[in-house]
């Protein structure tokens, strides 16, 4: 009798992460509050990220954790998390998500540090060398992308929330070269703390300023080769539902008026559908630290698509 099909079961390159809305993902889950940081990741990407590049009781920080949703997620996944956070107010506030998230069940360990992520080996306790199984983390988008708005009569819509912060030395504040300087010393600074072969995965998008497109992804990647972390995967999170073979709109206001605007100018921009999940690793002992900076392929490596919504 002839042998049976063996199914190889392909690990997907792209993650249907908004199959709910980012507000239904986060009711019951996050304090109400949440809602006024201006760029939250969604819950299920950090969940995806997680459960794809650690295990039970590992250690995942994020240098630059706003609200704390890497952290809600790592710690009700039964990890430990840590975070940290240049403001205030956002500190608190994930300080606060994560007691809520104690409340509810969730049993892994966590702490928050308040401070500049550039400067984490004076935040961090230093037991945590070389122990960190996964970064995960999300640079600042330009201002365009993000905020609250609500429809006033006749009289057009008000913007809230637009801004992470009024401190100008905020990341979030400075020009495209700065704010890639910056974010290459935070991976730089996260490297002690990352396990041979550890993860950092980021999150993010291109955005345009003054017209031109910031390619942001590319940019994470070469922030990375520059903080001695060897790119290993390119992922893609939609940031639309999938309802079988139709994409389901799940696009802010903020992201349809800068395509509307630009059509209107005669540029047919579409509006982003997705993100990119920037993989890098740092180098296992055996390594070394040369090698090439091409994209390394090892078992599991995927590629990603670009998908676009009209």
């Amino acid at each position: 009798m002839a042998e049976p099909t063996r199914r190889c079961e392909l690990p997907l390159s792209v993650w249907p992460t908004a199959q709910q809305t980012s507000r239904t993902q986060r009711t019951g889950r996050y304090l109400p509050e949440s809602t006024a940081h201006p760029a939250r990741m969604l819950p299920a990407t950090a969940r995806r990220a997680i459960e794809a590049y650690t295990a039970p009781g590992e250690v995942v920080l994020d240098p630059m954790c706003g609200i704390g949703t890497t952290l809600v997620e790592a710690i009700h996944l039964g990890r430990q998390a840590v975070g940290v956070e240049y403001e205030p107010r956002w500190a608190d506030l994930a300080r606060a998500n994560l007691i809520d998230a104690e409340t509810g069940g969730a049993a892994g360990d966590w702490q928050v540090h308040t401070g500049d992520a550039r400067s984490l080996h004076h935040l961090i306790d230093t037991a945590l060398a070389g122990r960190v199984a996964l970064v995960l983390t999300s640079p600042p988008y330009g201002s365009s992308l993000h905020g609250q708005v609500r429809a006033r009569p006749g009289q057009g819509v008000a913007k809230a929330d637009c801004a992470y912060s009024a401190d100008r030395a905020n990341l979030a504040h400075v020009g495209t070269d700065k704010l890639l300087a910056g974010f290459t010393d935070i991976l730089a600074a996260c490297v002690p703390l990352l396990r041979p072969g550890g993860i950092v995965a980021v999150t993010a998008r291109p955005w345009r300023s003054r017209g031109a497109l910031v390619d942001l992804p590319s940019a994470v990647f070469a922030a990375g080769e520059a903080a001695g972390l060897l790119p290993y995967e390119r992922l893609v999170a939609l940031l639309v539902g999938l309802r079988g073979d139709t994409l389901v709109p799940r696009a802010s206001f903020f992201a349809l008026d800068q395509v509307r605007k630009a059509r209107r100018r005669g540029c047919p921009l579409r509006v982003i559908a997705h993100e990119d999940v920037l993989v890098l690793r740092k180098p296992s002992k055996h390594m070394g630290s040369g090698g090439s900076k091409e994209l390394r392929r090892e078992p599991g490596c995927r590629a990603s698509t670009s998908v676009v919504a009209p």
